[in-house]
């Protein structure tokens, strides 16, 4: 059942909706493992690192809103459940019970760092196919890129 038609050619909607879909699950995923460690993070550094997940938290589930709603506009029904995140997710697991505020920086980093990997590939792929979403995208890699560079200066 299509509800909403994409002014986009079937090519272009491929490869955007098959983007769309990878970064909302990485975003959702991100929200998760940041949210995760929010919980269970332990050390002298416990308040300003507990305090600085919740900002990577905010940003993730505001862009993952943003994702699903730009794949609803182009037709495309966006999948955020849990067995798909789990399914498709880039990001390493996080760790279970209490984390060590260095291993949490780390765990953030690598987290951080997987992602913008992924949606450097999907402003590249989608230039030419829907520059909107591609401005998305360019949108979403720099507030990624801004935590990562906070989160490896809390290690340096």
């Amino acid at each position: 059942m299509s509800v909403v038609k994409s002014p986009l050619s079937d090519a272009d909607l491929k490869t955007v909706s098959e983007a769309l879909q990878g970064a909302l699950v990485d975003l959702v995923d991100l929200g998760l493992v940041a949210k995760q460690i929010h919980w269970n993070i332990v050390g002298p550094r416990f308040r300003s690192i507990h305090l600085q997940l919740d900002e990577v938290v905010d940003t993730a589930r505001a862009h993952s809103d943003t994702v699903a709603e730009r794949a609803s506009t182009l037709g495309v029904p966006p999948d955020g459940r849990a067995a798909t995140v789990a399914d498709r997710s880039g990001i390493a697991a996080a760790p279970s019970g209490w984390v060590k505020d260095t291993d949490a920086v780390r765990t953030l980093v690598d987290a951080l760092g997987a992602v913008i990997t992924r949606m450097r590939e999907r402003v590249a792929a989608t230039g030419d196919a829907d520059p909107v979403s591609q401005d998305i995208f360019i949108a979403i890699t720099a507030d990624l890129e801004k935590h990562h560079w906070m989160f490896q200066a809390e290690n340096a």
